[in-house]
């Protein structure tokens, strides 16, 4: 079914791992040794500093072929969009003119809407 001689096939169960895939078993191992649990969430550039900070010389194109492996994923950043403008809405009036010099005090008052992301969503 594979097109390989059952002989080439018994060889390759036999043979050793390379020294890379030991490598590769071993950063696994330490990751899942990883007590503090940052390893598991964390983007792969981060993953990678933090092996590089424990003086660990990989790339970090390996680290995320090995996340990707181990089916881990890094926690994003989600880009929300916070405002959908109604298409058949009106504008509402410009009572400023586009004038924002106020002639005195409590004439003019303006305002912006800023949305702040918390844990418990937007305020």
């Amino acid at each position: 079914m594979l097109s390989v001689s059952s002989s080439g096939y018994y060889a390759w169960r036999k043979r050793p791992l390379s020294p890379r895939a030991c490598a590769d078993v071993e950063l696994n191992a330490q990751d899942r040794n990883d007590s503090s649990g940052v390893a598991r969430h964390v983007w792969r550039a981060a993953a990678h500093a933090e092996l590089a900070a424990q003086g660990v010389r990989v790339g970090g194109k390996r680290v995320a072929r090995l996340m990707r492996a181990a089916q881990l994923q890094g926690v994003s950043r989600r880009h929300f969009v916070t405002t959908r403008r109604d298409p058949t809405a009106e504008p509402a009036a410009d009572l400023a003119q586009r004038d924002f010099h106020a002639a005195g005090p409590n004439l003019l008052w303006l305002a912006d809407i800023v949305y702040i992301a918390t844990g418990g969503g937007f305020v």
